[in-house]
């Protein structure tokens, strides 16, 4: 995605040092904690936690993925953003972050369970948007890329059919 050099989208990639992530918007990882852990359904030994930071720009957005731990979502600035998860009964769960004192019913943190499919969206302001929206993530145990995984949104929404618009209009790429 090209992006102006002079806009607010941009210094944030400049300033933050981010590179673009696999389910789409921009990442950097800004901690991984030399503390680890030993995951008890498998015995597999990661950091105890990670953290990034996450922008999605103009129509960008975070692609169906699900990854092996808890991920806590921190709002920052700009457009509110939709965190999109799916239980494991088949239930569409929707968090709108952001700053709730400028956008009424928006929370600045929300969870998404380990293991749950989910995505994310910016959430375009009808009166006068900025265009991006800045979160964090927190993993714990840490994320690591090996247990991370691209949904493939056809065979999802063939076992959700009641949320195939959503699962189409945020597949991967």
């Amino acid at each position: 995605m090209a992006i102006l050099s002079d806009t607010p989208q941009q210094r944030l990639i400049d300033q933050l040092g981010l590179i673009p992530h696999p389910e789409g918007g921009f990442y950097r990882e800004t901690f991984r904690d030399e503390a680890s852990v030993v995951r008890v359904s498998d015995g597999a030994k990661r950091s105890a936690s990670t953290a990034i930071y996450y922008l999605l720009c103009d129509d960008a957005y975070s692609a169906w993925h699900r990854i092996r731990a808890d991920e806590v979502w921190h709002f920052y600035s700009g457009d509110p953003i939709h965190v999109h998860w799916l239980t494991n009964d088949g239930e569409l769960v929707t968090h709108r972050l952001g700053n709730p004192l400028v956008h009424p019913e928006t929370v600045f943190q929300a969870v998404v369970p380990a293991n749950c499919w989910f995505a994310a969206e910016r959430v375009p302001d009808p009166h006068g948007g900025v265009g991006y929206a800045l979160a964090g993530c927190t993993v714990a145990p840490g994320f690591e890329f090996s247990e991370f995984e691209l949904a493939d949104a056809k065979s999802l929404a063939t076992v959700n059919p009641a949320h195939g618009p959503v699962l189409a209009r945020l597949a991967g790429r």
